[in-house]
């Protein structure tokens, strides 16, 4: 179809260009454009460099975060196995000074026991002693007054007694062994 043949007859074509039209549209277009690239391009470069860097900056700050983290629990588990190696290290002490403590009573125990066995045969030597030098004096006593009986004359003199006691006795010990 032609253009020309539609324009006469009178009726105007949707498809037909209209060319001051285009013209003026083109250089509204080239006026947009260049307003758009000069004022708005730019703060959308600017506000995409922003949310760029403050999302690398985030993330290098989450990794900086992470690493400090790891750094602090590996610290953490560093001592916490320090304290485990500390505990155990105090509980073994403890039961040594526990054994130790154990065996220093006991041998208290056994100086105490042996200081009381000791002083107990002392004393019942004592006694011993104390009930022989007893009995040797009745004993002595009595043999004086049999042998004064015996042989009829008072053995009363203290030099005579004492001699006639250390006989009988020296007698009776012979006898005894």
């Amino acid at each position: 179809m032609d253009t020309t043949l539609l324009a006469a007859e009178g009726e105007h074509s949707p498809l037909a260009v209209e060319w001051p039209e285009l013209i003026l549209g083109l250089i509204v277009f080239g006026i947009v454009v260049a307003l758009v690239a000069k004022f708005v391009v730019p703060n959308f470069e600017k506000a995409y460099a922003e949310r760029t860097a403050a999302i690398e900056g985030g993330i290098e700050d989450a990794q900086q975060a992470q690493k400090e983290a790891q750094a602090a629990l590996e610290k953490y588990n560093a001592q916490l196995a320090e304290a485990r190696t500390e505990a155990a290290r105090i509980r073994e002490e403890a039961k040594e000074q526990g054994a130790q403590i154990v065996t220093e009573l006991r041998e208290q125990a056994k100086a105490e026991a042996d200081r009381i066995t000791a002083a107990a045969h002392a004393q019942v030597e004592a006694e011993r002693a104390q009930v022989l030098a007893q009995l040797k004096a009745e004993v002595g006593d009595l043999a004086t007054q049999l042998a004064g009986r015996i042989v009829g004359e008072s053995l009363e003199e203290e030099a005579r007694q004492k001699r006639t006691v250390e006989r009988f006795i020296t007698e009776l010990e012979g006898s005894a062994n």
